[in-house]
């Protein structure tokens, strides 16, 4: 079982807690139709071919006669296809009677292919590591071969699907009409790394871990994992605040709350497949991409697409301070912070208020 989405993650948790299930949690929304697409000889950005790339991915609505009315929203840290449904819906910004949603997972999730589910000689610590760009890469052929998508109205991304959203931009300058990024950034900047490389570190020293070649799940690795994520994951006003409390039923205490999170941060997760995901995180830069030459504000200058910019104004993943250094590069651009104590989660709709606020911002920048 992967991370749907913030909101998901801490209404299970507050279920599991005892709280009312239905005050944890948003409606789903509309059900989406599970899809597959498989590339034979998939050749990756670093050089080694997989011989079956597989993609998981649903959509929403139905695609229209002109195919103009297409929403990509690829997924973000282990997340599955389900990650967005905080903005699909009749009443939210994307309606799927207007819109044909497409909604992909990224590779290393457990699903579409990742180190757990490749055969050998790509198994396990020997899967190679993919990237952004890669990643655009089999969705950009998956709607082009099934659907004859050559243009889309948008691509709306939340953390590394923000990521993938201002690769989409540089890659396919001419692909997607906008772009909406929130709680992520064109780069992974120093500080982003070396919290990342903490969180791997934590699992790798993880005796069971055995180079990646593990007998059984490195458990306690994986704890503290979970720990070192969860301390970056809201704001330190957030915790000051107790607002862990926000639907929790009565009695809760802090000491419950962490170890809710050291325990079933991402439930079931595949350590190779966490160190995957992490390793495209660190490694993405959209001035990496060819023709730039590691040039990131040019790679932000050729930005055609128009782009609504929303950071989480309390997020320590992917601070406001660099996204207000990328966005005086980007051409057209609206920076538009989110208002939230809920630090990095914000930007999937965690808090109360973030949820309407976003979906609001995204709806009008739609229209």
């Amino acid at each position: 079982m992967v991370l749907m989405h913030a909101v998901a993650l801490f209404g299970m948790m507050l279920a599991t807690l005892g709280a009312d299930p239905a005050m944890a949690a948003e409606d789903p929304g509309p059900k989406g139709v599970e899809h597959s697409f498989t590339v034979s000889g998939f050749a990756t950005e670093s050089g080694t071919v997989l011989p079956q790339a597989k993609l998981v991915y649903a959509t929403y609505g139905t695609l229209n006669a002109a195919k103009d009315n297409v929403i990509l929203v690829p997924s973000h840290y282990m997340a599955d296809w389900h990650g967005y449904e905080w903005l699909i819906g009749k009443t939210l910004a994307l309606d799927p009677d207007r819109y044909f949603i497409v909604a992909t997972e990224m590779f290393g999730n457990g699903r579409s292919s990742s180190p757990s589910n490749t055969a050998e000689p790509f198994h396990g610590p020997r899967f190679p590591v993919t990237t952004i760009r890669d990643n655009v890469e089999i969705v950009h052929r998956m709607l082009a071969s099934q659907y004859g998508v050559t243009n889309v109205r948008a691509v709306i991304g939340f953390s590394m699907g923000a990521q993938q959203a201002f690769q989409w931009a540089v890659s396919h300058p001419d692909f997607a009409d906008r772009i909406v990024a929130t709680a992520g950034t064109a780069r992974t900047y120093g500080h982003g790394i070396v919290r990342l490389e903490s969180q791997i570190a934590a699992i790798t020293a993880d005796p069971v871990f055995a180079a990646g070649d593990y007998k059984a799940p490195p458990e306690k690795g994986i704890e503290a994992f979970n720990l070192v994520w969860t301390a970056w994951l809201y704001s330190q006003e957030w915790w000051r605040k107790e607002l862990w409390r926000v639907g929790a039923p009565a009695g809760v205490t802090f000491d419950k709350v962490v170890k809710m999170y050291r325990t079933k941060f991402i439930p079931g997760a595949d350590a190779n497949d966490l160190i995957l995901q992490m390793r495209a995180w660190q490694a993405h830069d959209v001035g990496t991409t060819p023709g730039f030459g590691g040039d990131t504000e040019k790679a932000l200058r050729s930005i055609k697409a128009k782009v609504l910019y929303m950071p989480g104004a309390t997020d320590l993943y992917f601070p406001v301070e660099d996204a207000r250094y990328e966005a005086a590069f980007i051409p057209q651009v609206t920076l538009k912070p989110i208002p939230s104590l809920w630090g990095h989660p914000a930007g999937a709709g965690a808090g109360p208020e973030d949820g309407p606020f976003l979906n609001q911002a995204i709806r009008d920048f739609l229209q």
